[in-house]
């Protein structure tokens, strides 16, 4: 390929030519405003330098609600592509473009960052910590996150995006079939991400086991850190196989090596085994802190402590372990043999035992509780239901025999998104209005929540059980068009109408952003749900240190017993606290993995090499440098609190 072909546009349409014009148009607005403003300096002390937990909480947040819009355009003209036969929206390239930038956007780049928003901003609130183990870490995981998603995203417009589906199997995605550089945006932009995503459970880890308050035992942590701990634990055993299987398909297709062709030694099934291997359990690591969501609202709302503890506890780790056990599921007719898909199907079966303790946990929670309905608690209760459907068809995918008709086809599709929807995206929804006022100082709109809430919930199965219904008659999932004789016509265009009320339901969500920060009180208690856990004892909005004393915890619901049993949360005097300082490090590495991920991209050597010593020398300035953070006075602690205080 010529070098200048590389970067060419690779669908010269209005549309292309009208998102670069918005990207151009939105850069410039952007770099306007702040110099308007003169908010640069600012922009640097307070964001691109913080290592706060809770500031990069709320970036992660901002991150996944833009990737939230970018992957649902690209499913709605999949959708729309599919609504009637023979359509001509979408050519059959733009369409495998389209699918596999849907995919992972909305899995890498959506809802992992959304699980890591909560995850940063609640966990060391709940156990009682200052920051995380590592601060300066965790702003540097951020940012290789952002700074993927951002390489990722600039592919539809410089040289083409992936078009091997969002699982990239190989040879598809090997250069005799994918030969403009979209895949190797694909490998190098998910590597960089990936990397960020390992620092955090190793960052998360070491921060719940290690700074957790005082009479803070491990059976004593809220839910959701348990949820994170397992999580976190889930990453570093799974990451490293997706970075070391990245850089494997970053050498087949750049250097001519041969691990996944099929000649010269090469095993083509090698790269679908190392991908579910990963895979598979990226699934819980997906589905897990959403429970641990689903339980601290649930227990809050029902007004009665969490139904099972132990189990619940029992089942994550069960479930955490058995997510290893189960990659071969997603391949039972790719030629295995009897046996190997026999041991699968049942381990498969197996993974459903410890989800349904929960479900069950949930509704005995729910027995003879005083149930209070609110948007958090509407979108947990509306998750039971719609998540069993999804359940019980993944059931019917893990029998090895009927998956010979139901693999490939719209009912597969229908499944993962009856199960990821309502088990990842309703938590994150639930988290996200029931962490809202701790975050941002006022409470979202309850009327516009609920009714959001609705219209999410009776859209999703609009969407996505006609797919079961298509997908038995027989419609592949990836099929751009069909002939009208097919009869899959009504039930893609029903399932176009489900996918513009899931439209219309999050732009409801932002309209109600943009309606509460203009007229919603600001005058809200620093426990406006009357909830049970840690988080919910300190001020909001939440000092820089979180606590001005530390807290001593006798139970897993220690701000519920404070309130109605009396313990003492906060014995003994404020002390100076000592915290870690901002630094630009992080924000600079990131920037020139940028550059070192775009230059792997197109094979532009020599910015290669420079951008790699920069790499290096970053992390030698670190190694060398001598920083001890600061510490804040006993005075500047009760000045702050009196402000909290008084506000």
């Amino acid at each position: 390929m010529d070098f200048f072909d590389r970067f060419a546009i690779p669908h010269p349409s209005p549309v292309i030519y009208a998102s670069m014009v918005a990207i151009g148009l939105t850069v410039i607005a952007i770099i306007a405003g702040l110099s308007y403003f003169k908010k640069w300096g600012y922009l640097w002390r307070e964001w691109l330098t913080t290592v706060d937990h809770k500031r990069i909480g709320i970036m992660y947040l901002i991150s996944a609600l833009l990737m939230l819009f970018r992957g649902g355009v690209d499913a709605i003209m999949m959708r729309a592509q599919l609504a009637v036969p023979e359509n001509k929206l979408l050519d059959a390239q733009h369409y495998n473009e389209i699918f596999t930038t849907h995919g992972v956007v909305m899995i890498i780049f959506m809802a992992m960052p959304f699980i890591m928003a909560l995850m940063n901003f609640v966990v060391p609130l709940q156990i009682g910590a200052r920051d995380v183990a590592f601060p300066r870490l965790n702003a540097l995981s951020f940012w290789l996150f952002f700074m993927g998603a951002m390489l990722f995203n600039i592919s539809f417009v410089i040289g083409g995006s992936p078009d091997a589906g969002w699982t990239s199997y190989f040879p598809l995605a090997g250069t005799d079939f994918s030969e403009s550089v979209g895949t190797n945006y694909y490998m190098i932009a998910i590597q960089i991400a990936g990397i960020g995503t390992l620092m955090t459970g190793i960052n998360f880890i070491t921060t719940i086991l290690k700074m957790r308050a005082p009479g803070m035992k491990l059976m004593k942590m809220p839910m959701f850190t348990w949820a994170s701990l397992v999580t976190n634990a889930i990453i570093v055993f799974a990451f490293p196989v997706l970075t070391v299987l990245l850089a494997m398909g970053t050498m087949d297709r750049l250097f001519g090596t041969h691990f996944f062709t099929t000649t010269n030694g090469g095993m083509d099934m090698l790269w679908a085994n190392f991908f579910w291997v990963w895979g598979h359990p990226e699934v819980y690591i997906l589905i897990l802190p959403a429970f641990g969501i689903y339980s601290e609202v649930i227990s809050t709302f029902a007004r009665r402590n969490l139904y099972g503890y132990k189990s619940m506890v029992g089942s994550m780790v069960i479930i955490s372990l058995l997510s290893f056990l189960v990659w071969t599921h997603h391949f039972f007719t790719m030629g295995q043999g009897a046996l190997t898909n026999s041991i699968f199907s049942i381990t498969t079966m197996a993974i459903a035992v410890p989800t349904g303790v929960k479900i069950f946990n949930w509704l005995f929670t729910l027995w003879k509780g005083k149930i209070e309905i609110t948007t958090p608690m509407l979108y947990s209760l509306l998750f039971i239901p719609t998540f069993t459907i999804g359940g019980v068809t993944g059931v019917m995918l893990g029998m090895s025999a009927a998956d010979y008709q139901y693999h490939n086809t719209m009912f597969l599709v229908a499944h993962f998104h009856m199960v990821i929807i309502p088990g990842v995206v309703f938590a994150m929804l639930a988290g996200l209005t029931y962490y809202w006022p701790k975050m941002f100082g006022f409470m979202l709109n309850e009327k516009i929540g609920k009714l959001a809430a609705w219209i999410i919930s009776i859209s999703t199965l609009m969407a996505f059980v006609p797919m079961f219904f298509s997908g038995l008659d027989g419609q592949a999932r990836r099929m751009y068009t069909y002939s009208a004789s097919t009869g899959f016509g009504p039930w893609n265009m029903v399932s176009f109408i489900g996918a513009a009320g899931l439209a219309v339901g999050f732009a409801l969500i932002v309209y109600n952003i943009y309606y509460s920060t203009r007229y919603a009180s600001r005058d809200i208690a620093a426990d406006p749900w009357d909830a049970r856990s840690l988080e919910w004892a300190t001020h909001t909005p939440v000092p820089s240190y979180n606590f001005a004393i530390v807290p001593h915890v006798k139970s897993s619901e220690a701000l519920w017993d404070a309130k109605k049993h009396g313990h003492e949360l906060f014995p003994g005097e404020y002390e100076k606290i000592h915290m870690p300082n901002n630094s630009g490090v992080p924000f600079i590495m990131s920037c020139i993995f940028f550059v070192w991920g775009f230059s792997f991209v197109f094979s532009l050597w020599i910015p290669l090499i420079l951008t790699t010593i920069g790499i290096f020398v970053c992390m030698g300035l670190r190694s060398f440098e001598k920083d001890h953070g600061h510490y804040i006075s006993v005075a500047e602690i009760e000045e702050t609190e009196n402000n909290l205080r008084g506000a």
